[in-house]
């Protein structure tokens, strides 16, 4: 296991947070894109950027940064894209692996450029598959690893309910017999519920969690378009969270215009459900901050007519004025552009209680925001204060536009460590406490 901790990387937390979280001027207005008081520009205040990031990988003895008192240990390497972790009620540990679109965000690129006519054009199959880990003695790193189950359109949220395995493809809910003794699925599953799929693809995840009774199930459905753009028609059942009975039926709204809500967590200590939104694109450097928020039942969030709260999306310019003026201010914004994704909240003593969030980083931006895993600290259930960079050192040179990897999911374990999916790394790092 390698030691990340110094005192010379200690004051370069200090100093990044200064420079990440310093309030700025734009045109003659002040902008702070983090916090639960964000105070933004007005849209398209600055151009629309595209900066893409080249992947390079992770060299020989690199690896991310976290603070003093932790250490990085590989808990698993050359996987493809894993994306989401999930814990069993057992402790074993599942990974989804699936990717988003052929050449990543070199497809974005195309989109921009009108080289890529389709938002379905350039997919590229994966290996559409849950990964198992059993990490018995709690050291970080896996005692076993297998394929658990496969064949399936692009997996992402999974989920131990009884007897049942469910598994969240892009376009159905899937629910498989589970054996808590088992290293692999092999017998047949049923599809619970059809989830609407294509569009916009970078936003195929799915991610399910299930109530404290079992009771019932959320599910995460992204939109189909950046501002829908395409027609509401092609956007039902989508920007939303879903609730539904354990065998699929009673399906109704628990919440809307939520663009992209993919992490998913319970408080600790309100017990309410929270997730991180991935916001949308191309109203400027600093519009439109993502967010995390504890999310209300019934309530809507804006998309795709307003953000954050009751501001108006110019391209919905004089529509839809009802429901602008209802759009709830999210709790806690995350900075524009972050991507932000993963979603979890610290269940172990040795790590300071809040939610730790997957940034998985900007290509609609001058200069490179995200790529890492940010602290949001809580008190008496809400967030307080400023964020902190978590665990970093994820960009290799922001001049030639190269990163190691890209953090998503986030998971705490049983064993008192914290799990990061790195999809373009192929890597799962844990981080644990010294």
């Amino acid at each position: 296991m390698v030691s990340v901790n110094s005192a010379d990387l200690r004051k370069k937390y200090i100093v990044s947070a200064a420079v990440l979280f310093m309030s700025l001027v734009l045109r003659g207005q002040e902008v702070v894109e983090y916090g639960k008081d964000a105070r933004l520009p007005a849209a398209k205040a600055t151009p629309s950027e595209t900066k893409l990031s080249k992947v390079i990988g992770w060299p020989e003895g690199k690896m991310p940064v976290a603070p003093q008192g932790y250490r990085v240990v590989r808990f698993a390497e050359g996987l493809n894209n894993p994306r989401w972790i999930y814990e069993a009620p057992n402790g074993d540990l599942f990974v989804s692996e699936a990717r988003t679109v052929k050449r990543g965000l070199d497809r974005i690129k195309d989109l921009v450029s009108g080289k890529a006519k389709s938002q379905n054009e350039n997919l590229e199959v994966s290996s559409h598959q849950v990964v198992l880990f059993r990490d018995t003695d709690g050291d970080g790193r896996p005692d076993f690893q297998g394929v658990y189950l496969d064949g399936l359109n692009q997996p992402f949220g999974m989920l131990v309910l009884g007897n049942h395995f469910y598994v969240a493809n892009t376009d159905g809910l899937w629910r498989f017999p589970y054996d808590p003794e088992a290293s692999s699925i092999v017998a047949e599953g049923e599809k619970l519920l059809d989830l609407p799929a294509g569009g916009y693809n970078n936003h195929w995840t799915r991610n399910i969690v299930a109530n404290a009774d079992g009771s019932k199930i959320y599910v995460s459905v992204g939109s189909g378009s950046n501002v829908g753009e395409n027609g509401m028609e092609h956007e039902v059942r989508r920007a939303n969270i879903l609730e539904i009975n354990p065998d699929g039926t009673e399906e109704r709204v628990y919440a809307s215009g939520l663009r992209n809500p993919v992490g998913m967590d319970w408080e600790p200590q309100t017990g309410a459900l929270w997730t991180a939104v991935n916001e949308r694109d191309e109203l400027g450097d600093a519009l439109v901050p993502d967010y995390i928020t504890a999310v209300k039942e019934g309530g809507f969030y804006g998309w795709p007519y307003a953000y954050w709260g009751p501001n108006p999306d110019p391209n919905w310019s004089g529509k839809h004025k009802d429901l602008i003026a209802k759009s709830i201010v999210p709790d806690y914004a995350l900075g524009s552009h972050t991507a932000s994704l993963g979603l979890a909240f610290s269940k172990s003593d040795g790590f300071k209680p809040g939610a730790y969030i997957g940034q998985h980083g900007s290509w609609n931006r001058s200069e490179f925001v995200g790529y890492q895993v940010l602290y949001v600290p809580f008190e008496n259930g809400k967030p307080q204060g400023m964020p902190l960079d978590f665990l970093t050192g994820f960009i290799a040179d922001a001049e030639k536009g190269e990163v190691y990897g890209r953090p998503v999911g986030v998971t705490f374990t049983k064993n008192g460590y914290l799990l990061v999916a790195d999809d373009a790394g192929n890597t799962i790092w844990a981080v644990l406490p010294e």
